[in-house]
Formats: C-alpha cells, sequence, structure tokens
C-alpha cells in the first residue's frame, strides 16, 4: 500500500497538530496520566484514520475494451435511466457509486479512450445520496470515447468531501484503470451509459475502482 500524493499536506497537518496536542497535553496534564493517554490514543486514531483516506492498495486491475470497470472504491446506490441534460441531451443509464469516509478514495477512467470534455462544476454540497447532488453539487464531468461507446464519468462532492481532483483534458489519450482523480473524503462518482448497456451490477453491491466489471457496451 502506498499513499496518495493528494494526501502528503493532510497528514502533514494532521501529524504536526498530533504532535502540538500530545507534548501540550502531557506537559500540562502530567498529573492526569489517564487523561493525557486517553488523549494520545483518541489522536493518533484521527491520524491514522486520515492516513487511510489517502491509501492506495495493491489491486490487479480488470482490462477489456467493451467493458466499463467501477471508477471508485464504494456500493452501488443508484441504478436508473435519466436524460442527461449536461452533455449528451438523451436518455442515459445512470449508475452511482457512493463513497464512504472508509473506502480508498482514488477514481479510476472505467474505460480506456480519447476524453471529449473535462468541464468543473461549482455547487453546493448536498448529502451524496440526496437526488439533486448528482445536477446540483459541486462536481467535475468527464467524457470519455473509445470504439465500444461513449460514456460520462461524474465525480461529485457531498456534505463532507469538498475538494475534487481531476487529472484529464480534453483531446487526451487514457487508459482503463489509471488514475482520472480524487475525491477528498469521500462522496460519489455517477457514471453515465448508453441505453443499450448490460448493467452488470446490482444496487448495494459493493464495488472495487478498476476492478469490477460495472458495465458491458456495444453488445446491441
Amino acid at each position: 500500500m502506498i499513499i496518495h500524493k493528494e494526501g502528503y499536506r493532510s497528514i502533514a497537518y494532521g501529524a504536526i497538530l498530533f504532535g502540538i496536542i500530545n507534548i501540550l497535553s502531557f506537559i500540562l496534564l502530567r498529573h492526569h496520566h489517564f487523561i493525557a493517554s486517553l488523549i494520545f490514543i483518541a489522536s493518533l486514531i484521527i491520524v491514522l484514520f486520515i492516513v487511510s483516506f489517502f491509501r492506495i492498495p495493491n489491486r490487479e486491475f480488470t482490462v477489456h475494451e467493451s467493458q466499463v470497470i467501477c471508477p471508485a472504491d464504494g456500493k452501488v446506490v443508484v441504478i436508473e435511466e435519466i436524460t442527461d441534460v449536461e452533455y449528451f441531451k438523451d436518455k442515459r443509464i445512470q449508475v452511482s457509486i457512493f463513497m464512504s469516509p472508509a473506502n480508498v478514495h482514488v477514481n479510476r477512467n472505467p474505460v480506456s479512450g480519447t476524453v471529449l470534455y473535462s468541464q468543473y462544476h461549482p455547487g453546493k454540497y448536498l448529502v451524496a445520496w440526496h437526488p439533486k447532488s448528482s445536477t446540483e453539487n459541486e462536481r467535475h464531468s468527464v467524457v470519455i470515447e473509445n470504439g465500444a461507446g461513449t460514456i460520462l464519468v461524474k465525480q461529485i462532492a457531498g456534505a463532507l468531501a469538498k475538494r475534487i481532483c481531476n487529472y484529464l483534458k480534453p483531446g487526451q489519450d487514457v487508459e482503463q484503470g489509471a488514475e482520472m482523480g480524487f475525491i477528498k473524503f469521500g462522496s460519489r462518482v455517477d457514471v453515465l451509459l448508453p441505453v443499450d448497456a448490460v448493467i452488470e451490477v446490482k444496487l448495494n453491491q459493493k464495488v472495487k475502482g478498476g476492478k469490477t466489471v460495472l458495465a458491458t457496451l456495444g453488445l446491441n
């Protein structure tokens, strides 16, 4: 396991704060060792939790031209047909993955192909499961095209996650499983698929980014 580059600053700040809190604690509470020990344990747990936000576990990725791979770790919370108003302007199948604070937070390209569109949208910070979070929250949308089809991937901020990082630019060729971006402290990722895509996941299923097959394109 390695630590993602987006976590270096947060972990450094957390470690510095951990040191300051515990130095002051053991000085001011030198006659109250039990309380000082509780503060040490609680602050250590918080630091370790922050480190876990930015972990990148070793994982064997799934690579297949006609398959869409889950872009994030988490749980499938939405599978429904919607009308996309941002890019396609037609009906699409939306599959949404909720990322809890305990999930791996790096987002990966669900397909290989060429980036046609990459756009950041400022917005609200509704809870990630709110029906309007897909269109009203802060988000970053990317459209990737390959020989099997064209999909839109939307990174969405939530009530806790308030920083979206995205590394893709229009015209860029990307590889399936490579890093697309990062959402600090979890939230939600939507994937908009052609209506003839075969969905390979179920509601409430736990999935792994870069590994679990989300859908198959180009069979119809």
